[in-house]
């Protein structure tokens, strides 16, 4: 597909392809949309195939960015940028080279972290624009946005619970978590706490044996997760973890997770409602971290911040009951539910 018939197809703002060959960086910007705010979404580094490849994953997460401030009724838009590259290439030039081409976008964009940008190079970043937020250690900063961002999770699955077997607590639920990296590792402190009995997996050794020490979890390996007995399965690494082959493996009443981007179509939420089980649309339960940095810019404050987040509950409550009121898959409750917010502030706008 042409370029822009890519950003007609879903109505993108503004793609700002970013080039210096002096010191190689070859990065792209995407706002899908800035109804409601300033586009905001974080900065990625990957080593992508080729160009398509990039193009296509901006283009994608910047859309999940708009929708998932939405749904959280926050006044922020859709954007997202991407650095093609391995992380090993990374320097402080190519750092604020990037930063230089966020600034030329006076606000209308403001970055943060994301895959493969750590706190240190936001701070290189920083040097060269002042549009960008959550750099840990910071006056004013909401630091690392994987505690949070599990908050979250945890409150969007109390929702669940409470929905598919009666009770508001995940205490005796049997709970299969796919990753523990950073922001499942904070999940797991809520869930054991709560009483759940977790499985869980990871291609990471140490993350394993971490989870294992720490909370004695049963541990099996990344491709056997998707045949755990479980009562919820919570995808918290890969995206497109729900998909044609995986529909039949899973043995869950609920998904509910961190990851982005889990449904590898829509028609996956339509057959998991066919199927009977409860989905917790991803950029709706894992929004905290959004959430989170949006209160540096009133005067960060914790308790606020993280009470805004716990009313994640709320929004995949109200979810959940949309849709088994309309019978209608509740991706598609949500995406409705985000777009209407979107088409009101554009007809505000004129």
């Amino acid at each position: 597909m042409a370029v822009f018939e890519k950003i007609q197809a879903d109505n993108y703002e503004q793609i700002l392809f970013c080039h210096d060959a002096k010191v190689g960086l070859k990065a792209i910007i995407a706002l899908h949309n800035t109804a409601l705010g300033p586009a905001t979404g974080g900065c990625r580094m990957w080593n992508y195939r080729n160009e398509d490849e990039a193009l296509t994953d901006v283009l994608r997460l910047s859309k999940g960015m708009t929708f998932k401030a939405s749904i959280s009724h926050l006044p922020l838009g859709g954007g997202k940028s991407i650095i093609i590259g391995d992380v090993s290439q990374k320097t402080p030039e190519l750092l604020r080279r990037f930063g230089e081409f966020v600034e030329t976008l006076k606000g209308h964009y403001i970055t943060a972290k994301d895959v493969g940008i750590d706190s240190s190079d936001l701070k290189t970043i920083k040097s060269r624009t002042s549009h960008i937020l959550g750099i840990a250690g910071e006056t004013n900063s909401s630091g690392d946005p994987s505690p949070v961002t599990a908050w979250g999770v945890y409150n969007g699955m109390l929702a669940c619970a409470e929905k598919a077997f009666g009770e508001k607590s995940l205490k005796g639920l049997k709970v299969a978590l796919q990753g523990l990296g950073a922001v499942n590792y904070h999940l797991l402190k809520y869930l054991h706490q709560e009483g759940a009995l977790v499985t869980g997996c990871d291609i990471q050794a140490e993350s394993v044996e971490r989870a294992r020490k720490e909370f004695n979890i049963q541990v099996v390996n990344p491709e056997a997760i998707y045949d755990v007995d479980c009562d919820i399965f919570s995808p918290g690494a890969l995206g497109s973890v729900v998909n044609a082959q995986t529909l039949g493996r899973f043995k869950c009443k609920v998904i509910a997770g961190a990851a982005n981007n889990q449904l590898a179509t829509e028609k996956e939420g339509e057959e998991l409602l066919r199927r009977g089980i409860m989905y917790a649309p991803d950029y709706a339960i894992n929004a905290g971290g959004l959430i989170n940095i949006y209160h540096e810019r009133e005067g960060y404050n914790r308790d606020k911040a993280y009470a805004h987040v716990a009313k994640i509950y709320e929004t995949i409550k109200n979810i959940l009951e949309v849709s088994a009121r309309d019978k209608q898959p509740t991706n598609l409750v949500a995406n409705r539910i985000a777009e209407d917010r979107v088409r009101e502030a554009e007809r505000a706008r004129g």
